[in-house]
Order: structure tokens, then C-alpha cells, then sequence
């Protein structure tokens, strides 16, 4: 599962954003064979990465499902996206920037 999170977001907000998007692509697509396929045998693998507002909005127009989360605390503005876990993604994906904490 790709989770992107924007580079503007405080880390400490991030992090939850992170946790919150997991459950909640888990919980919108639990039903789909690609949920069952991630979770079956596991380890049912994350990738985070941090991307611009403009990578963002861009990926929000994937062909792959997604939730979107919004953070209350930032006036409920758009934080994170989580995708529906896929064999192969796009090869957009491979160029995102994995979530690091010093960049």
C-alpha cells in the first residue's frame, strides 16, 4: 500500500496521518481481492512518502482507488492519501520520495 503524505504537514501530524490513512483504506476496501492479497500470507507492506502539494493533487487523479484524509486540527485540510494495495503501481510511484524524517 502507497501512503503519500504532503511535505507541508507538521511531522507530528503526519505521523498520525500515516496510521490513520492505513485503517482507512483497510476499512473502505476490505472487501476487494487486492486487500485479501495483501493480507494474505503478509507482511502486507507500506510504502510512506512525503510528496508536494502539486504530486499530490496530481495523484489524486490515479486510475487506482484511494482515501483521501483531512486533518481537523489543520481546518480540515487534505493530509494524506492512501491507495488500494496493487502488484504493480504506475510508474509515477517509483519516483516519490520515501518519508524521511530529516528532509
Amino acid at each position: 500500500m502507497y501512503i503519500l503524505i504532503r511535505d507541508d504537514i507538521p511531522l507530528g501530524k503526519a505521523i498520525t496521518a500515516a496510521a490513520h490513512a492505513s485503517l482507512a483504506m483497510y476499512l473502505k476496501f476490505q472487501d476487494k481481492p487486492e486487500v485479501k492479497h495483501w493480507l494474505d500470507p503478509g507482511p502486507f507492506k507500506k510504502v510512506i512518502c512525503k510528496v508536494t502539494a502539486q504530486e499530490f493533487e496530481k495523484l489524486k487523479g490515479s486510475v487506482i482507488p484511494y482515501v483521501v484524509l483531512r486533518e481537523s486540527t489543520l481546518d480540515n485540510q487534505e493530509v494524506a492519501l492512501a491507495f488500494l494495495p496493487q502488484i504493480t503501481y504506475p510508474k509515477i510511484f517509483r519516483f516519490l520520495r520515501l518519508y524521511k524524517e530529516n528532509e
